[in-house]
């Protein structure tokens, strides 16, 4: 008899074993991490960035023994790798207020081209960096690379690597958590230990000298280097640029007492991030950083920022817990708390602009807005773990998350997931969908970072309606709660129970570190999963993990095909 089985059906050990085989072997390329360094004055590379039709950001710094007050730097731009086809040049000074950082803009060059680039400060050169400008007119296609949350201490940076290795990218997209905040005894500090990885400065980063220091550590890797060089950045921050969950008015891993006012160490912090990125400071204020990027008549790109212009302070499962004592309370929670109206993620100016950006792109007759997102769109209520968590699986979870227990205890509730998310804004989501909807998208795709774990996902406004697709990449380094580490081994497990719970988690998987790599036709999207088997020696195999096709359909963009998951992902699909 053949039996069908739909993706609501039974539990991840509920599928017959002959179900339960993988997906097919991925081909594996073979690799070996770039190493070593090209200049020692330009220790930390070169970078290009926030590309226009006609300019566009370069960045490096100077390293010197002894600098003087200012180091005089000049630089060029050519349309060939040899700069005999010179297209711009000038001057600049890196100085100590900018922490002998160098930041200019190439401007006059045209449209949708290829440049490369390099500086000189005296008799040294740097290495030379490739970059491209905005494209304008007709344009059949455009590609990006996704990434976030590279987290230096757990491990090599493979997945730069091998986007470095990317031949035909308009731009990488950085989703945040560039870098982390921690000190030697926090996040990733026991693993960077063992790999030589260990954090600098050998404390948590509070002051402008500790940001600093920080953005340099990350700079200085190699195959960091590689990625920037060949490709131009459009990034966004998460949190761990400044700290762990932080919102406008503070952060989860900021401690008033013993290190000092947040708005000075958000001040300090943002310094240094326009100080270390190939990036234009906007002129609302730093923490206004969102923009958008025009790619002639096929997309435009919508980059956003969920932070620290004014984001409230996000829910805490510790906190909200105790006060769920009967089902009224936990009515209550969810009617007049979760779906709070006052519940600020993008704040009025933020929507104004973005109602701005995708009015004139669907006016303009672009078939799609792409949204670089920090954080999970999707609506993703948590599955009951109560009965597959024992107590020393809570034990052994606490000592990674100081949440755990109640997590795990909420999740018999019918609740988010994760409040950190934009589940924690419900309220601040459907504004965003219905500026979305009123500007007449029928075209939205999201890319999301933070989770460290691959997403594919439809997203549903709260009446029903889909508004798009998303797709979440998994971190360069940093591992993933649905990894094999996870609740005792059993992350493939947990990651099965989340996607058969929700209807618009299509795809979950915390295996292998990677990014995604996106391609947006005129018909239609693919977003393909590239992945690295170890993050662990510079020596690694690359494969592609999982792929999804997007078309729009019923006046939505929607998923119609995959290709890579195994018979259990596509039993609960």
């Amino acid at each position: 008899m053949t039996r069908t089985i739909t993706r609501r059906m039974a539990l991840t050990g509920g599928i017959a074993a002959g179900a339960a085989s993988c997906a097919p072997q991925p081909q594996l390329t073979p690799y070996v991490s770039v190493s070593g360094r090209e200049s020692e004055v330009f220790a930390h590379g070169v970078a290009s960035g926030d590309p226009a039709g006609n300019s566009v950001i370069l960045w490096t710094r100077v390293s010197l023994d002894a600098p003087a007050m200012t180091v005089p730097v000049s630089w060029e731009i050519a349309a060939d790798e040899a700069f005999t086809d010179l297209r711009g040049r000038g001057d600049a000074v890196a100085a100590a207020s900018r922490d002998w950082t160098v930041k200019v803009v190439a401007a006059g060059l045209a449209p949708g081209q290829r440049y490369y680039y390099r500086f000189r400060a005296g008799a040294a050169v740097s290495p030379v960096g490739r970059t491209r400008t905005l494209p304008a007119g007709a344009l059949e296609s455009a590609r990006f690379a996704v990434i976030s949350c590279s987290n230096y201490p757990f491990g090599y940076f493979n997945v730069y690597d091998l986007i470095a290795r990317e031949e035909d990218v308009d731009a990488v997209l950085h989703l945040g958590d560039y870098f982390y905040e921690y000190g030697p005894d926090g996040y990733g500090g026991e693993t960077g230990a063992r790999l030589g990885r260990a954090h600098a400065p050998a404390r948590e980063t509070v002051t402008l000298a500790d940001y600093r220091t920080r953005h340099a550590q990350y700079k200085a890797d190699p195959a960091s280097q590689a990625m920037h060089a060949a490709h131009p950045l459009i990034p966004i921050w998460d949190d761990h640029e400044s700290a762990n969950n932080s919102w406008k008015d503070g952060a989860q891993n900021h401690q008033p007492e013993t290190e000092g006012d947040w708005a000075a160490r958000k001040r300090a912090a943002l310094q240094a991030y326009y100080e270390w990125m190939p990036v234009r400071e906007p002129s609302r204020g730093p923490e206004a950083f969102f923009r958008s990027y025009s790619y002639g008549d096929l997309l435009t790109l919508a980059a956003i920022e969920t932070r620290l212009f004014a984001r409230d302070r996000q829910l805490e499962h510790a906190d909200i817990l105790p006060t769920l004592k009967t089902p009224e309370d936990i009515e209550h929670f969810r009617a007049n708390i979760l779906q709070d109206q006052t519940r600020e993620m993008l704040g009025a100016a933020q929507i104004d602009y973005l109602d701005r950006a995708f009015r004139t792109s669907v006016g303009q007759g672009q078939p799609w807005r792409l949204v670089a997102n920090q954080i999970i769109m999707a609506e993703v209520i948590a599955p009951d773990l109560t009965s597959y968590v024992s107590e020393e699986d809570i034990v052994d979870l606490e000592r990674q998350w100081d949440q755990a227990r109640a997590f795990v205890q909420m999740s018999a509730l019918e609740l988010p997931m994760n409040f950190d998310a934009w589940d924690g804004y419900p309220a601040a989501r459907e504004r965003f969908y219905a500026m979305a909807r009123n500007a007449g998208d029928d075209g939205l795709i999201v890319v999301t970072g933070d989770t460290h774990t691959w997403w594919a996902n439809e997203l549903f406004a709260r009446g029903g309606e889909q508004m798009g697709v998303e797709f979440g990449t998994h971190s360069v380094t940093s591992p993933s709660p649905f990894g094999d580490s996870f609740l005792g081994g059993r992350g493939d497990d947990y990651a099965l129970l989340a996607t058969r719970r929700n209807e618009g988690v299509r795809y979950l998987s915390g295996k292998n570190h990677g990014f995604i790599r996106l391609d947006i036709a005129r018909d239609g999207a693919r977003a393909e999963f590239m992945a690295v088997d170890t993050i662990e020696t510079r020596r690694y195999n690359a494969f592609r993990k999982a792929a999804f096709d997007v078309a729009k359909s019923g006046g939505t963009a929607k998923i119609v095909g995959t290709q890579g998951l195994s018979m259990k992902q596509r039993a609960v699909y």
